[in-house]
């Protein structure tokens, strides 16, 4: 006779949530979707920094934000934002109650891995043209050689103009490439340790080999590229030391999978965060709490600079809503950030079939089980993490559990395996509750991240009703 009871009891005690795409309606399924296609345009449009900012900003725009500097008082309703340097962004909706009382804050970061020029970059060897790099972030070098490489970026003349560049997303334009050993000679290269597989000075980038024709001159095919930018963007060689220019994967975000229920493409860490919670964002009206959407940068390289978590600038906004909506009193500020709630939107390591022995499967992120709920990041012994209160953990739970949006509890491999950090420990550091909540991602910090269109959607769902909790 089966043991009905047996079964029941462990349905009732055990963690029995099965893969999210089971019992979906072709209505949510439509909905997932859809939401997966408009993020990859998303994607496609906004692979810098300053790309995602400006995307963030005309879609804000578009839905009656305005900049906080045209308000000169704020009422519960209002929509505003304010954009940092062309490089982060924070938008809030003014709250029913006093802001003082506190925000709901979500924060993810539109910085991710990749390729910089240097700011001498340009050099002619062997009549190849060549340009010198320097790496932005945490990355495998060796799995930056041999892709097709976009040129983004902005160059800025000492009389202020401003040039854009973004050459390799169209069709018909070039596109640049590292070139790394053919195997046949590579025989002292692959006793290398695999770090160091493809070292940092190697990492140049391949950009013409056409020479000037005049025979009067050294170095033609350098002078034959900086002929060519000079006739296109007007610049000279020593323009490139007031530049910013990133080489970033040229290939585009594509549904991955026989069953189209993935996304692969570049800077999902943590591009993914930045749409959903700006999305989020836009299904908000007229909240109970101050609702806040932070944008910004540096995340890769410790949060640090005129547009990292770590700037003041993020307490200045702030401040400013709180002179236009009466408050004061120099505590404000500090009052607010103890009162305030906050969700480290960042993604989390998915579990890789490849490489099981890296994680510990009990606490690890899987595909189709929703949005990773990260108690503490850091690393081995908690370094460097800020670890939430529970009590504001199992407020989450009730929050994501009321509308349906599925979680689980993750941590970043197995505890001697390594770690990272996230913006919370500087939304900590302020006074406020805050938990890591985010999408779990294979190949993190790869040209070609993966993503489930399933999670993605759950962090869209669940955003949401934080804010509107």
């Amino acid at each position: 006779m089966e043991n009905t009871e047996g079964k029941n009891l462990k349905e009732k005690l055990f963690d029995t949530r099965k893969n999210g795409w089971y019992n979906q309606s072709d209505d949510e399924l439509k909905n997932i979707f859809q939401f997966a296609d408009e993020y990859m345009y998303y994607l496609n449009t906004s692979k810098t920094e300053k790309e995602i900012v400006q995307n963030s900003k005309e879609i804000l725009l578009k839905n009656g934000y305005v900049d906080i500097s045209e308000k000169e008082n704020l009422v519960p309703g209002d929509k505003v934002f304010y954009v940092n340097r062309g490089r982060c962004l924070y938008a809030a909706v003014i709250g029913k109650e006093n802001v003082e009382s506190g925000l709901k804050v979500i924060a993810a970061h539109c910085d991710s891995p990749r390729i910089d020029l240097k700011q001498n970059p340009l050099y002619e060897d062997t009549e190849l043209g060549m340009l010198k790099t320097h790496y932005y972030g945490g990355i495998k070098k060796y799995q930056w050689t041999n892709i097709p490489l976009s040129m983004h970026g902005i160059v800025v003349k000492p009389d202020g103009e401003k040039i854009n560049i973004c050459i390799g997303e169209k069709e018909e334009d070039p596109i640049f490439t590292i070139c790394d050993l053919l195997p046949h000679l590579a025989q002292e290269q692959m006793e290398r340790k695999l770090k160091d597989g493809v070292q940092g000075e190697e990492l140049n980038v391949l950009v013409g080999s056409i020479p000037y024709n005049c025979d009067d001159v050294s170095e033609k095919v350098k002078l034959n590229i900086l002929k060519l930018l000079n006739e296109s963007y007007g610049i000279t060689e020593i323009d490139f030391t007031s530049s910013e220019i990133e080489l970033v994967p040229a290939f585009k975000a594509k549904s991955m999978g026989f069953d189209y229920s993935m996304v692969a493409g570049y800077g999902q860490d943590d591009k993914v965060c930045c749409y959903t919670s700006l999305r989020a964002l836009l299904n908000v009206d007229m909240p109970k709490k101050t609702a806040v959407c932070i944008i910004t940068d540096k995340e890769e390289v410790g949060f640090n600079g005129v547009s990292g978590m770590e700037s003041k600038i993020f307490d200045t906004f702030i401040l400013e809503i709180l002179e236009k909506t009466g408050n004061e009193k120099a505590s404000s500020l500090q009052k607010t950030f103890s009162n305030s709630k906050a969700i480290s939107a960042d993604v989390d390591a998915a579990y890789n079939p490849n490489f099981s022995g890296t994680f510990e499967k009990k606490n690890t992120g899987f595909f189709g089980k929703g949005v990773s709920m990260v108690k503490y990041t850091g690393s081995r012994g908690k370094s460097g993490a800020s670890e939430a209160p529970v009590e504001f953990v199992a407020e989450i739970r009730r929050i994501f559990d009321s509308v349906g949006a599925r979680h689980q509890s993750c941590e970043l491999g197995k505890v001697d395996k390594g770690g990272g950090g996230t913006i919370a420990l500087t939304l900590a550091n302020r006074g406020m509750d805050v938990l890591d909540i985010g999408v779990p991602v294979m190949g993190m910090h790869s040209p070609y991240e993966v993503t489930s269109k399933f999670d993605i959607y759950q962090a869209y769902k669940g955003y949401t009703a934080f804010y509107q909790d």
